[in-house]
């Protein structure tokens, strides 16, 4: 894959985009505002994860295109994160991205982040692989520009010791961030298995990085016997976009495992007021209803955060 110039790449997304409406711009910048507490910035703004509904996409009763409208509209959430497993095989498809991205604007939607699983792991302990895995993200971050996305999401799974995985990860983030420059797309490592699950070794590999698109998404679970509140804490410094999971609820629609109170506290003293996404992962309620708890959570603790 050739590496365009910075004008290359803005001059042919403007091609792309050329047929997105202005309702669609005057519908998302309305939508935005709608976030707010009229009159006061609110502390971090709310949007949703693609995978929260993964069922319903994977049963065939939401199409991919349809999603941001249908946040949108079941939710009156303005702002979402895509999954690329469901448009793996048009994740280079340029019409196929841009009628993605009119439709989102058309629903006055933002799409902030794509979540990258399935291309190989950049921070492969083998040289070859780990570069054969940046060379396949790239396409990623080609689509993310064209959806108007600020990132995407990496992992960072690797072998080794501490060390040797430090290093490993390092070089790949390197390299993928090099690229996404151009793009002015973020690369951001979730939480997500291995030592990323670390939240000491997670903040020491974005130290050696240290690169202006170069973060972290801190999500409330994926710790795996790590401390979630000290991991979050841990990374928040560097985070460009936050994932708040869920499972269940309680009778009073706090959820089970976190204490959103708590964790969002963390979040906001860290002095961060971007996107928290929500990231229902529950079973034993259905899709759209978990969403729509943590959704009332999330609004209910900035209220209570909003006050204090």
């Amino acid at each position: 894959m050739n590496q365009p110039t910075r004008r290359e790449f803005l001059q042919h997304s403007t091609g792309l985009l050329a047929g997105v409406t202005l309702a669609g711009s005057f519908g998302l910048r309305s939508a935005f505002a709608a976030d707010a507490p009229t009159g006061k910035k609110p502390l971090f703004k709310i949007s949703c994860t693609e995978y929260s509904l993964h069922n319903m996409i994977g049963k065939g009763e939401l199409d991919n295109l349809d999603y941001a409208a249908f946040v949108q509209k079941t939710f009156g959430i303005n702002a979402v994160e895509y999954w690329n497993r469901p448009f793996f095989q048009q994740g280079s498809d340029e019409k196929y991205l841009g009628e993605m991205r009119e439709r989102a604007d058309d629903a006055g939607v933002k799409g902030t982040c794509i979540l990258i699983d399935g291309e190989g792991e950049i921070a492969n302990a083998e040289e070859s692989k780990r570069v054969e895995a940046v060379n396949k993200h790239k396409r990623w971050v080609e689509a993310a520009k064209i959806l108007g996305c600020d990132s995407i999401r990496v992992n960072l799974r690797s072998s080794g010791s501490e060390d040797e995985q430090r290093k490993y990860a390092i070089d790949g983030m390197n390299k993928l961030c090099e690229f996404a420059e151009v793009f002015d797309v973020a690369i951001i490592v979730e939480n997500h298995g291995g030592l990323s699950s670390n939240g000491k070794w997670l903040a020491s590999v974005m130290k050696g990085v240290n690169r202006d698109n170069a973060g972290t998404l801190p999500d409330f679970g994926n710790f795996h016997g790590y401390d979630r509140y000290l991991g979050v804490k841990e990374t928040m410094p560097y985070a460009k976009l936050v994932s708040a999971k869920s499972h269940d609820f309680n009778d009073k629609g706090e959820e089970t495992k976190t204490d959103y109170l708590k964790m969002m506290k963390i979040v906001v003293e860290s002095g961060y007021n971007g996107y928290v996404g929500i990231e229902y992962e529950g079973r034993n309620t259905p899709e759209v209803e978990g969403v729509k708890l943590t959704h009332a959570l999330l609004k209910k603790v900035r209220k209570q955060l909003s006050e204090a």
